[in-house]
């Protein structure tokens, strides 16, 4: 028997998502792996004063709405991807790790991570800081610690999502192409 059209949605849904969840989680781990090995190492050759204005400046642009596309779709595209999941025993633990995993890092970029944020932009207008490497030494080596923690829980997160996303498609049914309806003439059934 084929696979009628109304079908077919319902069983390519849940791979659009469970890919979105991999894209998203992947841009986002993508972001802080990059500050990890190319950005903070560069910024750490500046002085105190270029460093706090880099900083403040960066965390003034990221936040915008392709970061938070990715930043807050992985989470819920793979919260979603989850619950669609919740009937394949083989998918679905995998697609809950990386949700716990994801949760994790999401909670610590916004318990750790953007409260240091605030703190770089609250000391104010590098030019001024009485005490510049004071205020860097408060920031930098945390930010960087937190930011290597959370780079390595998104790449986790996503080897999850790829993990499920493998066992999703081996639970394919498969179509017979001789069932197919272009297939031949049905003088050769």
């Amino acid at each position: 028997m084929t696979t009628s059209q109304a079908e077919r949605p319902t069983r390519t849904l849940p791979h659009v998502v469970l890919g979105g969840a991999a894209v998203t989680t992947g841009l986002v781990a993508g972001a802080f792996y990059v500050f990890s090995c190319a950005v903070m190492p560069a910024l750490g050759r500046s002085d105190d004063r270029t460093f706090i204005e880099v900083m403040q400046n960066i965390n003034d642009v990221i936040e915008n709405p392709v970061f938070f596309a990715g930043f807050f779709g992985a989470l819920i595209l793979t919260a979603l991807a989850a619950w669609q999941q919740r009937r394949s025993p083989g998918p679905r633990r995998w697609v809950l790790a990386a949700l716990v995993v994801y949760a994790v890092a999401f909670l610590l970029t916004s318990g750790v991570n953007v409260p240091l944020n605030h703190g770089l932009a609250d000391a104010g207008d590098p030019a001024h800081i009485a005490d510049p490497a004071a205020v860097r030494d408060r920031f930098e080596d945390a930010w960087v610690v937190w930011n290597a923690v959370r780079a390595a829980l998104c790449t986790a997160a996503l080897a999850l999502l790829l993990r499920a996303s493998f066992l999703t498609r081996r639970q394919l049914p498969q179509e017979s192409a001789y069932l197919a309806s272009d297939a031949g003439s049905r003088a050769s059934r």
